[in-house]
């Protein structure tokens, strides 16, 4: 089969819409992560030995089944317990829930990392906890932690084609919408494949970056 110039020009828009839908459900899944990943990795430190297991618990029962599952489980089991979610909504929670679990072993690896002198330092100043963690302990530890944080951004970039399997227009469902009512596969996908590479070769310029800004913080 021939490379058709016009039909590959006459498929962007789709293209892009789908694209479009896969960059925020990407940017939106990594808020997720970004923000339950902390409260895992705190959560697991809790002096509370039911807290802290059963996170440890859920963390490593989330880590231990593929995602796809999990995209199931939230879109079409949900429904049967009266939570319905839509298409969109239920992959950007079952990306972020999935790579929250990630994320909280890189948080509690950053934290760790906070010598024990810097905690007594903060209780000498009378700090409460809370003062602690955002004035002490975070701006310490999360420097450390982005080039790994940006890894995990772009493993999910490249998993989000996993959110056709819930009907999420996002770029791979575009691409197999056109290709099934056209029958032509050569330029869809290929379109698809290039997006995907620009996207990841880009990313990993900014991560080589990262690693050389950061990398090397608190070492």
């Amino acid at each position: 089969m021939e490379w058709d110039w016009e039909f590959a020009a006459s498929i962007m828009p789709q293209l892009l819409a789908g694209f479009r839908i896969t960059l925020i459900a990407t940017a939106l899944g990594a808020v997720v992560a970004a923000v339950l990943g902390l409260v895992f990795a705190i959560l697991r430190r809790s002096r509370n030995r039911i807290l802290s297991r059963g996170t440890g618990f859920v963390v490593e029962f989330i880590r231990g089944t593929p995602l796809l599952v999990q995209l199931y489980f939230i879109f079409y089991v949900l429904p049967d317990l009266g939570i319905r979610l839509p298409a969109l909504t239920a992959g950007v929670i079952g990306m972020g829930l999935h790579y929250a679990t990630y994320a909280s072993e890189v948080y509690r690896g950053g934290i760790e990392a906070v010598s024990r002198g810097q905690w007594e330092a903060a209780k000498a100043t009378n700090l409460n906890a809370r003062q602690t963690w955002i004035h002490v302990i975070l701006p310490q530890a999360v420097p450390p932690m982005i080039p790994a944080m940006a890894n995990y951004l772009l493993a999910m970039f490249k998993e989000t084609p996993l959110l056709s399997a819930i009907t999420v227009l996002e770029l791979m469902n575009q691409a197999r919408s056109v290709a099934n009512s056209s029958y032509r596969y050569v330029e869809p996908m290929t379109l698809v494949g290039v997006m995907f590479l620009i996207v990841s070769v880009i990313s990993v310029i900014g991560l080589r970056w990262l690693e050389r800004r950061y990398g090397g913080v608190g070492k």
